[in-house]
Formats: C-alpha cells, sequence, structure tokens
C-alpha cells in the first residue's frame, strides 16, 4: 500500500524494504513544536492553580488543572515580574499565552504572558478566606489599635514617589498644618509591589528615634509619629497588594499608629482591618495625620481672652474683699501704739538695768577675787599635801604592824615549813596586790586634786586682776598703793597712780569743768528724773 512520506523527512536505509519515513527523536520533536506552536501560537486557557514555584533565575513554574487534565505552564522572568496578580494555589485564573513542547522531558506547557483572575468572584473568594484567617490570629482586633498622636513631629508615607497621591497629601499638610514627611518610595501594584510595601513599614519603624525634629544626632532621618500608607483608586486586580498576608502582617506588627489610605471610599483591602485608622482617600488620611493650624490658634486665643477675663474679675472681686476687711479692721496706729509706748518703756529703764548688774558683777568679782588669791591657793594646796602625806606615813606604820602580827601569829601557830612558806608567799602577795592598789588610788587623787587646782588657777586666772586688766579696765591706787574706789576719794590734786595691765602711769586729779560753779550762777537745783513720756502726736509713728 502506497505511504506520503511526511515532507523533510531523510531517506531510510531499508527504504527497498519498507515506504514508512524513519525519525530520529530530535526530528520528531522538533516537528511537534513546530506543529504545536504554529497550532496554538495565541491561547487564552481557563483553570485553577496547582503547583507554583519559582526558580532561583527568577521564572516561575506553575500548573494549571480542571476536573479532568493537569497542563504545565512557565512565565518567563521579564514576564513575572509584570503580572497583576500574585500566583497562588487554589486560585481560579485566565491564563493567556502560547503552547509549546519541552523536548527534553517530552511534553508540552504553556507559555504564559499575561495572568489574571477568573472572575471577581474567585479573588472574592480568596479575599474573604484571608480575611477569616488573619481575623482568627487576631491581627484584626480593636484593642490592639493605637491612638493617633494629636500633632506629630515627622510624618512617614509609604506610597509611589511618581503618581498624584504623595502630592494630594502634601498639598493637604501645607493647607492645615505644615509637617516633615518622609518618603518610602514604593511600588503599588504588580507583583513585587506587596514585598516593597511591607519593607516600607518595617522600614519607617526600624528608624531612631529623635527626642525632637526630623533629624536625628547623627543627621539621618528617625522614626516618624503617624505612617500613612496611600494608593489611590483602581481594580480589585490593582489593590491586590495590599491584600497580601505580608502587608497585612506589616501594618499589624507596626509600632507606629498607621493609617491605610488605598483607594477610594468604596475601596476595602485587608489593610484597612489592621490598620490603626482607615481613610477614605489619602487626602482625608492627611487630614486625620494633623489638625487645623488656624483652628488651634483660633482655640488658644479664644482661652487666652477668657484666661484675661477671669483673672480681672478674681483681682476685682480680691479687691472689693480686701477693702471690705480693711474697714472693719480698723486704723493700724491704734493696734501699734501700746506695743511701741511699751517698748519705749523698756528702752529707758534698759541703761540703769545695765549699770546696776555691771556693778553687782564688779562687787561679787572682787569677792571671789579675794578668795583665790594665789596664796591662799599655795596654802591650800600644801595643807592636801601635808594630809596625803600623812596618810601615806600612817599607811606605812599599818602596813608595817600587819605584818608583825602575822609574823607573831605564824609564829605562834608553829607551822611546818612548807606551810609557812606558803602561807607566806599568799600573804606577800596580798600585801604586793593592796600595795599597787594603794599607790594607784594615791596617784588617782593626787590626780584629781592637780587637776582640781589648776581648773581653779585657771579661773583666776580668767577672773584675777591680771585678766581684768587684760580687758582694758585699770586700777587707781593711791601713793601708799592702797585702792580708790570712788570719784569723792580723789581730791583734785592728788596724786595717783593707775595700772594697767602692760604697767603703771601717775596722773594728778584736776577739777571737773562741768561740776565746777559759774560766776553768776546760784546753787544748781538737783537733777530730777526724766520719766518717759508718752509720744507726741507730730513725732514720726510707726505704720
Amino acid at each position: 500500500m502506497p505511504t506520503s512520506a511526511i515532507p523533510g523527512g531523510a531517506p531510510s536505509e531499508n527504504a527497498g524494504l519498507s515506504n514508512v519515513h524513519e525519525y530520529s527523536v530530535s526530528e520528531l520533536s522538533g516537528q511537534l513544536k513546530r506543529t504545536i506552536e504554529d497550532a496554538y501560537g495565541h491561547v487564552r486557557v481557563r483553570g485553577e492553580l496547582g503547583r507554583v514555584t519559582r526558580a532561583g533565575s527568577g521564572h516561575m513554574y506553575l500548573d494549571l488543572k480542571d476536573e479532568r487534565a493537569v497542563l504545565s505552564g512557565v512565565v518567563w522572568k521579564g514576564q513575572a515580574a509584570r503580572l497583576k496578580i500574585k500566583p497562588e494555589q487554589g486560585l481560579e485564573v485566565i491564563a493567556t499565552g502560547r503552547l509549546t513542547t519541552f523536548p527534553g522531558q517530552s511534553r508540552y506547557q504553556i507559555v504564559i504572558e499575561s495572568l489574571e483572575p477568573a472572575g471577581v468572584g474567585a479573588l472574592m473568594a480568596l479575599l474573604e478566606e484571608r480575611r477569616k484567617k488573619l481575623a482568627a490570629e487576631g491581627l484584626f482586633d480593636e484593642d490592639r489599635k493605637r491612638a493617633l498622636p494629636f500633632l506629630p513631629q515627622t510624618i512617614g508615607v509609604v506610597t509611589s514617589p511618581t503618581g498624584a497621591v504623595i502630592r494630594d497629601i502634601l498639598h493637604r499638610l501645607r493647607d492645615r498644618f505644615p509637617r516633615p514627611v518622609l518618603l518610602w518610595p514604593s511600588l503599588v501594584q504588580g507583583e513585587k509591589a506587596a514585598e516593597q510595601i511591607a519593607a516600607g513599614i518595617a522600614g519607617l519603624n526600624a528608624l531612631p528615634e529623635a527626642a525632637e525634629g526630623p533629624e536625628g544626632s547623627s543627621g539621618g532621618p528617625t522614626r516618624p509619629d503617624v505612617i500613612i500608607v496611600a494608593r489611590g483608586g483602581g481594580s480589585l486586580e490593582d489593590l491586590w497588594a495590599f491584600n497580601e498576608e505580608i502587608v497585612v502582617r506589616a501594618a499589624a506588627a507596626s509600632a507606629v499608629p498607621l493609617i491605610s489610605a488605598v483607594g477610594h471610599e468604596t475601596d476595602t483591602t485587608l489593610i484597612d482591618f489592621a490598620a490603626d485608622r482607615r481613610a477614605p482617600t489619602p487626602t482625608a488620611a492627611a487630614e486625620m495625620a494633623v489638625p487645623v493650624r488656624a483652628e488651634l490658634t483660633s482655640a488658644v486665643l479664644d482661652l487666652e481672652r477668657r484666661l484675661v477675663g477671669a483673672e480681672a474679675r478674681l483681682l476685682e472681686r480680691g479687691r472689693t474683699q480686701l477693702s471690705g476687711a480693711a474697714r472693719g479692721l480698723g486704723r493700724p496706729e491704734a493696734l501699734t501704739a501700746p506695743a511701741r509706748q511699751r517698748l519705749d518703756l523698756a528702752a529707758s529703764a534698759l541703761g540703769a538695768a545695765g549699770a546696776a548688774a555691771t556693778q553687782r558683777a564688779g562687787l561679787a568679782f572682787e569677792r571671789i577675787a579675794g578668795r583665790l588669791s594665789p596664796l591662799a591657793l599655795r596654802s591650800g594646796l600644801a595643807r592636801r599635801g601635808d594630809h596625803v602625806a600623812g596618810l601615806s606615813q600612817r599607811l606605812a606604820r599599818a602596813a608595817a604592824q600587819s605584818v608583825s602580827g602575822r609574823r607573831e601569829a605564824l609564829a605562834r601557830l608553829a607551822l611546818s615549813p612548807k606551810a609557812a612558806a606558803d602561807l607566806g608567799a599568799r600573804k606577800r602577795r596580798d600585801l604586793s596586790e593592796a600595795a599597787r592598789a594603794l599607790a594607784q588610788a594615791m596617784a588617782r587623787a593626787q590626780e584629781a586634786r592637780r587637776a582640781k587646782l589648776k581648773g581653779a588657777g585657771g579661773v583666776l586666772e580668767a577672773l584675777g586682776p591680771r585678766g581684768v586688766l587684760a580687758r582694758g579696765f585699770a586700777l587707781v591706787r593711791d601713793e601708799t598703793g592702797g585702792l580708790i574706789r570712788s570719784a569723792e576719794a580723789l581730791k583734785p590734786g592728788d596724786a595717783a597712780r593707775l595700772q594697767f595691765a602692760d604697767g603703771e602711769r601717775r596722773v594728778t586729779a584736776t577739777p571737773d569743768p562741768a561740776s565746777a560753779p559759774r560766776e553768776g550762777d546760784g546753787p544748781r537745783p538737783r537733777a530730777r528724773a526724766k520719766t518717759p513720756s508718752k509720744p507726741s502726736a507730730r513725732q514720726p509713728r510707726l505704720l
């Protein structure tokens, strides 16, 4: 039976025996590859993602499956970075690409150029499943959420640096209350967007803290007080990066209060549940972050006006109360006049009392000085010494008599030589101890007497005439050396000697000019003691 040959086939050595063309394995694989690629150069395949792996080279390998078949797929490195969604096992998708074969393993596969969910329902089902999983872990609990700072020093923003979102945030902050902004550039759509968003949140949290200002002590940026994660509106596929687990976990783990501002008011992503606050738009997030400076200024001015008014009313009320109390107290000088009069009387009596006290002290000193003369102290000390010497002699005689009596008693007892020696040694020890105690007692007694005598000498030295003279006083003596105790005893023209601490001076008494009568004067009236008079009304008064 004649058989048509496949074009391009090489003639076989056994062509004469059979007309069936023979192929090498490589030839057949190449023919099949071209046939499949020509027939299925562009296809769209719907299926559920099974195994999804990424090689170290960056290529992605996955399986598309349904109830009865499995189709291998590959996404090259450059195309994988441009996928709208991140392939996950169990996600129903529509893959667009071309079929080809892999001769090394005798299989066919689809080279995927784009990948999209099979429908909104599939993404919503995956989103709901992920939401329940993360909620069960407690990432969405309300008690975990923190309050936003009233006026942050620095605001961190994680978004695209080229989009309109960052411009809207900066413009809104400038209108309300300008604050320094730290921008962490990040993709907000695509396969690598989730990793960059999570890295931005973690990176802002890892910055060093600073007491004040946006710059730390080293000059670099410091940790912001609030973080805004923002993106404009888009489809569910466009916002899918903010539904990834890595982003949600990074938002929940943030130590800095975080505001989620993804999409428009109707868009909801999983980061909204994990954030401390959700803003419907990026502009609303800027409004949440800072207050309105004009409103704060107006409120402060209003408080200032109220404070000034309250202080004025308080001062006026106090002034009124003080005036009323002053009217009830009376004049202050009427209250202090008796005390001032008593003070004047006491001051007038103070001089006379001081002079009398000084005179009494002088008389007492003279009496004490007579008893504490050096001669009397030396005689007293001699008497004490004679008394101590007499006691010592009496004690020596008593000790000798006691020893003699003991010896006679010992002789009468006629003790044995050994007993007598023991008794004698014992008595000698007793006698030695008694003599040592007596000597110590005498030494202590002499030391006590010596200390007492030394103290009396010190008192004598302090209170004696020399000590008094050293303090500026002088003794007035007559020519015979007797003391002159009053001015009446020294007549005008009498010679006297003034004894100072460092020597004597001779003087001659002269009449007192103040006491001498003047010509034409009669007898002077006796001086009358002045009595304190009441203070005149014209004298200065203490107010």
